[in-house]
């Protein structure tokens, strides 16, 4: 199978390459997330000059309509350079509005603004104490007086934690149950009723927790609004996680195999040792698999069958996960005492693989996923 972009994809990564190599150096990274909203307008600005916010909004709201592959292409370049704006939470938001809203209306209104630049989604995926859990849900929605129907209006009431770039979002696709079903809901940030808590996590990106209290929230009225679709949503944005961490993993690697070239140990190279060699294409070959199984599963996730791409997504997040750890380690240890500190790329890149490896589920979440699905077999003892 042909694993290689085409000429447009390529091209595409090429110019944000340049981009990031010329504007978004580590230094310049690491004055964004000491600034006080720990993003940077500029560069969000810049990225919707390239075109990478309407990227995967729908050609009919102005966008490209850009695939999972054409999304890949995008998050491996970001995931290089640890970019902290808030363009996944956007995206998966996108892909929220795209499986379960309309096409028409307020939904697209806000798709056509996404493209433009103009405003930024978060998806509220979890909630305390519910773990990986997608479907532990315990935001309940309520009618307004006097509508009910999709598309009408209600009010929210209930806590999602670690909502990423909650804070930075204009707006908010928030899980809720609706007469103990689930449901999907659109909160505008300025809504009342709202309590937000803004913080950084260790990876240097921006959570938020949300509290809602009788907040208006409008329902996304497509056919496919619920259980289905929010974990339909959450693998689309598994898929990305893992090409953001694909980035990372081949910056993590170039960053140790130039660090053992000037390190100096016994009048030479440490990259001269054998044994260092061996542990570098050890770390080459774990993030090689782990950029195969990424791709396909950017390629099932659009399979009509749910199992084939539930199998796939979980596969690639089971396998991210352990190339990450394993390249974070080794990478720590050829760095010395310098690959914990926060002087150095190195130490940083490990952090946001870590952060990636348990975000919407981690390595046994999704081993026992896999595992559940229809098709697996127990080898017997």
């Amino acid at each position: 199978m042909d694993f290689n972009f085409n000429d447009e994809q390529q091209q595409f990564a090429d110019a944000l390459r340049r981009y990031l190599d010329k504007n978004y150096g580590f230094e310049a990274r690491q004055a964004i997330v000491r600034s006080e909203c720990g993003v940077s307008e500029a560069h969000w600005a810049a990225f919707t000059e390239l075109g990478l916010t309407a990227l995967p909004v729908p050609e009919a709201q102005g966008g490209f309509n850009g695939g999972p592959i054409d999304m890949l292409v995008v998050m491996q370049e970001l995931g290089r350079a640890l970019v902290v704006e808030p363009y996944w939470a956007t995206a998966v938001g996108v892909e929220a509005l795209r499986l379960a809203g309309t096409g028409g209306g307020e939904d697209a209104s806000l798709l056509a603004r996404v493209a433009q630049g103009e405003i930024k989604l978060a998806v509220a995926f979890h909630e305390p104490h519910a773990r990986y859990d997608l479907c532990e849900i315990g935001t309940v929605a309520t009618a307004a007086s006097g509508q009910g129907g999709q598309g009408e209006q209600y009010t929210l009431s209930g806590t999602k934690s670690v909502v990423l770039h909650g804070a930075q979002a204009d707006y908010w696709i928030v899980p809720a149950r609706l007469n103990g079903e689930i449901a999907l809901f659109v909160v505008a940030r300025e809504a009342a009723g709202v309590t937000l808590t803004d913080y950084r996590t260790i990876d240097g990106q921006r959570a938020a927790t949300l509290e809602f209290n009788g907040t208006p929230a409008r329902r996304l009225a497509g056919k496919h609004a619920g259980a289905a679709a929010l974990e339909h949503i959450a693998d689309y944005g598994t898929v990305l996680l893992c090409a953001e961490a694909i980035g990372a993993l081949d910056a993590l690697n170039l960053a140790t195999v130039d660090y053992t070239k000037t390190r100096q140990q016994f009048g030479q190279p440490i990259a001269r040792f054998q044994a260092l060699q061996h542990r570098m294409v050890e770390m080459l070959i774990h993030a090689e698999q782990a950029r195969s199984i990424t791709y396909l599963a950017a390629m099932r996730y659009t399979s009509e069958h749910a199992d084939e791409r539930r199998r796939a997504v979980s596969a690639a997040k089971v396998r991210v996960g352990q190339a990450a750890r394993f390249v974070g380690q080794q990478a720590v240890q050829l760095h010395g005492g310098m690959g914990v500190t926060n002087e150095v790329a190195a130490a940083h890149l490990f952090k946001r693989l870590a952060i990636i490896e348990t975000t919407l589920g981690d390595v046994d979440h999704h081993l026992a996923r896999f595992a559940a699905l229809p098709g697996f077999v127990t080898a017997e003892a």
